[in-house]
């Protein structure tokens, strides 16, 4: 028996599925090439509330964004000194705005033209989601100078928006420390004017005997008066517990604590 050596390329007996899987001769496959960029920005247009058509025309229509858009296609200038404050948020960001399909965007969002920003507002407000959600949502989609600003006005004229945000925790309440004694803590302050007259008040934490003496002017002077007379009656404290009032906080009465050995 005698073998008839052959070449691998002069084998004709090939099975068809290694015909299927390999490419006739140097053809390469018919596949169609998508540019991931160009998809994106597709689909960043048809997110929006307005069509692409519609900010391309209001893009013209925009005298701002008109300058804008043909600077980028012909070459912005070499420093903003001759462009107005509504150029130059956008000369600031030059390196970062392109054009496609007619629309300028700001890397990955689109430049919204001016006619158009209440619908687009209107949008990102749709369902109340709050000033956070709308800003999250806005750095994704769409820019324009100002925007936050915009959509914070947008929030605070809103009933509901305010009605809906979430409320702030509350603060825990800490109790004043009983004093050990009568007069080692008192708290002072204003009530009034009643009948033309406002009225000291200072109340021992300890006793809650109260002190009450009619003044008719409420000066950082008449004020350490009154008190040197209400502790010359009950001794001096070793705290006293005021809001802050510009007679406490007066130079003339903070020498007199110091002066007395009492804190605030």
């Amino acid at each position: 028996m005698t073998f008839d050596i052959k070449t691998t390329k002069k084998h004709s007996n090939a099975d068809a599925l290694s015909r299927l899987l390999v490419p006739i001769g140097n053809e390469e496959l018919n596949e169609e090439s998508y540019d991931v960029t160009e998809l994106y920005m597709i689909q960043q247009l048809d997110s929006l509330p307005v069509s692409s058509k519609e900010i391309q025309r209001e893009t013209v229509k925009d005298t701002t964004l008109k300058v804008v858009y043909d600077m980028n296609a012909s070459g912005w200038p070499a420093s903003a000194n001759n462009l107005n404050e509504a150029l130059k948020a956008y000369f600031t960001r030059r390196n970062e705005i392109s054009i496609y399909q007619g629309c300028l965007f700001w890397g990955i969002r689109v430049i919204i033209p001016q006619n158009i920003r209440s619908r687009v507002l209107e949008e990102l407000h749709e369902g109340h989601s709050g000033i956070v959600k709308m800003k999250t949502v806005a750095c994704i989609l769409v820019w324009w100078p100002g925007i936050d600003k915009d959509l914070e006005t947008l929030v605070k004229s809103c009933k509901g928006c305010q009605d809906n945000r979430p409320m702030p925790p509350e603060a825990p309440i800490h109790p004043w420390e009983w004093p050990q004694r009568a007069w080692q803590r008192i708290h002072v302050d204003f009530a009034g004017p009643f009948q033309g007259s406002m009225f000291l008040v200072a109340v021992d934490a300890f006793s809650k005997w109260p002190e009450v003496v009619q003044m008719s002017t409420t000066t950082a002077d008449r004020t350490v008066d009154v008190l040197r007379r209400i502790i010359s009656r009950n001794g001096l404290p070793d705290s006293l517990v005021s809001d802050n009032g510009p007679q406490f906080v007066f130079e003339t009465f903070q020498d007199f604590m110091k002066y007395n050995g009492f804190v605030m």
